[in-house]
């Protein structure tokens, strides 16, 4: 039996949707902040990845079609169809990854600090051996099972293929996804927009809430996914 994820959701059930997941080692509460300040009437949703947080954690490795396929399936539980999907590192090569394959539930991407192809087979290999990195909280088994998908993904030429609106956020100090790369997206997607968060490292969600808040709710109201980005702010 496939995995189902926790989901904390906010706001207005069928509403708007927005879609924000976690990165690496992490889970969906890093974007909580972010989801606190966005207004009412969106339908703002943060799951856990499978092996992270409150979600199943099946044993190791895991692929990136499993990751996606278990996210398919919560956002039609929830009843998600033509969403932005915002996502941290890890989060955003999910939403990458999905925005290919289920155009009818992305109309829109937010990559922050994140890539079409992070790391080297080998080097996320050796980071699933590699006890004393994991963060505090993390299951050891999901994040093993996450390095190996992440090994195994990359998406700079699916990505290349994508039409859709899509924003690029780069903290300058991120040493994990350097803003050089994180900005190989915007060459691949056609009108990609691109923000460098100053001063923010790589978890800009939580080091930054206020000021990543801000970003996204300005592309939304750009790509019309809401009618004003003061309006109905909690």
């Amino acid at each position: 039996m496939e995995p189902v994820l926790h989901v904390a959701t906010h706001g207005a059930a069928g509403g708007p949707a927005l879609v924000l997941l976690h990165g690496l080692g992490q889970d969906g509460g890093i974007w909580a902040d972010v989801a606190d300040a966005m207004p009412r009437d969106l339908h703002v949703l943060r799951p856990d990845l499978r092996g992270h947080g409150a979600s199943p954690v099946p044993d190791p490795p895991y692929a990136m079609g499993r990751i996606v396929g278990d996210l398919e399936r919560s956002l039609a539980a929830h009843g998600v169809r033509d969403a932005v999907v915002a996502g941290l590192g890890l989060g955003g090569m999910v939403a990458q990854a999905l925005a290919v394959k289920r155009l009818d539930l992305v109309r829109a991407l937010v990559l922050v600090n994140s890539a079409p192809k992070i790391g080297t087979p080998d080097g996320w290999r050796a980071e699933a051996e590699r006890r004393d990195r994991i963060p505090e909280g993390a299951d050891p088994r999901g994040y093993a099972g996450t390095c190996a998908a992440l090994a195994g993904t990359d998406l700079m030429a699916a990505t290349a293929t994508l039409r859709l609106p899509a924003l690029i956020l780069s903290g300058t100090r991120d040493r994990t996804v350097p803003p050089d790369l994180a900005q190989e997206a915007a060459t691949l997607i056609p009108g990609a927009e691109t923000v460098l968060l100053r001063g923010a490292g790589h978890d800009a969600p939580r080091e930054a809430p206020q000021d990543v808040a801000r970003v996204l709710m300005d592309f939304l109201a750009r790509i019309g996914h809401l009618s004003s980005p003061a309006e109905g702010q909690r």
